[in-house]
């Protein structure tokens, strides 16, 4: 169009007025441009495009002249998509995908209120199973120089029902029962005639405190050899004078480090700290190490497990 005179521009040469004008030619509609070619390839791959182009009709210019189709950019998100390929994406996740699903689905399960205490009940006994096959009789627990003691009076006292059950100790013996060859009572002298050892360990409590002491006694696992345990069994149950009862596993029972403590600090067990005899075992948490013990069983069958893990805390707790 020339400039300032108002007029279209038509096809007609100069110098040949009487050329009749050609129409403009418009590109057919049901013609693919090669972006919507790949989009479609994508979608059928399941894979989702940012942008497609597609080819619209622009509408007349206001000077009468018709534009020709120009792809213009819509966004993939306004595509409408079938149930089909949702499907078809779904099957084809890989499984490191949908593992990353299981942490939200798992947190999810735990808003149930129904299913909140099955799962912690079993992600507990897992724990508890996998702590168990890990542990390891030849490993000991750190021990520690007399200068890293805790004083003995600042030893915490730890109870379960009072701090002295009111054992008499002239008439005190340790009954045992079980699966062992030399069952009966045990009076006190007669334990205190195996060999005495003393240890400088941890005390770790559940409640989030630990201190440093020294304990003695003897090895457990010289006592079930000298009342001829059998120790294929699965356990050594305990009871003891205020009520209070606590299972160990063989394995544990048997570790070089687990006594039968009738000391501490190199002196007589004291009624507070469990006299006239208690368990140490510096490779468990500390509601594990009863005190004033009355009955000790050798079983593969345990009724009840222990005080606290009747209650739900765990049955291995190793550290």
């Amino acid at each position: 169009m020339e400039p300032g005179n108002g007029k279209p521009e038509t096809n007609q040469a100069k110098g040949d007025p009487g050329r009749p004008e050609e129409p403009v030619t418009e590109p057919k509609a049901a013609e693919k441009t090669a972006a919507e070619e790949r989009a479609a390839a994508d979608e059928e791959k399941g894979i989702d495009a940012p942008a497609i182009a597609q080819t619209v009709t622009a509408p007349e210019h206001s000077s009468g002249q018709i534009k020709t189709q120009q792809p213009i950019a819509v966004p993939a998100s306004v595509r409408p998509r079938s149930a089909g390929l949702d499907a078809r994406r779904f099957a084809g996740m890989s499984r490191r995908e949908l593992l990353k699903l299981a942490p939200v689905l798992a947190l999810g399960a735990f808003a149930i209120p129904s299913l909140q205490e099955p799962l912690l009940k079993k992600g507990l006994a897992f724990s508890d199973w996998a702590s168990a096959r890990l542990f390891r009789r030849g490993h000991l627990a750190p021990t520690f120089p007399d200068s890293e003691l805790t004083l003995f009076e600042k030893f915490p006292l730890n109870f379960y029902d009072v701090a002295d059950p009111g054992v008499i100790f002239e008439n005190w013996t340790l009954t045992v029962t079980g699966a062992v060859q030399k069952p009966g009572d045990y009076k006190l002298e007669q334990i205190q005639k195996l060999p005495l050892r003393r240890q400088n360990t941890r005390h770790v409590c559940v409640e989030g405190w630990d201190v440093i002491g020294r304990f003695g006694g003897a090895r457990l696992s010289d006592f079930l050899t000298m009342i001829g345990a059998d120790t294929t069994a699965r356990f050594v149950y305990v009871e003891c004078a205020d009520d209070y009862y606590e299972t160990l596993d063989m394995a544990t029972a048997l570790h070089p480090q687990t006594l039968l403590c009738w000391e501490m600090y190199d002196r007589p067990l004291t009624r507070e700290h469990g006299a006239p005899l208690r368990l140490n075992i510096p490779t468990k948490v500390g509601y594990k190490q009863a005190k004033y013990l009355t009955d000790l069983k050798v079983t593969n069958v345990v009724e009840k497990y222990g005080y606290w893990e009747d209650q739900g805390y765990s049955e291995f707790y190793g550290l």
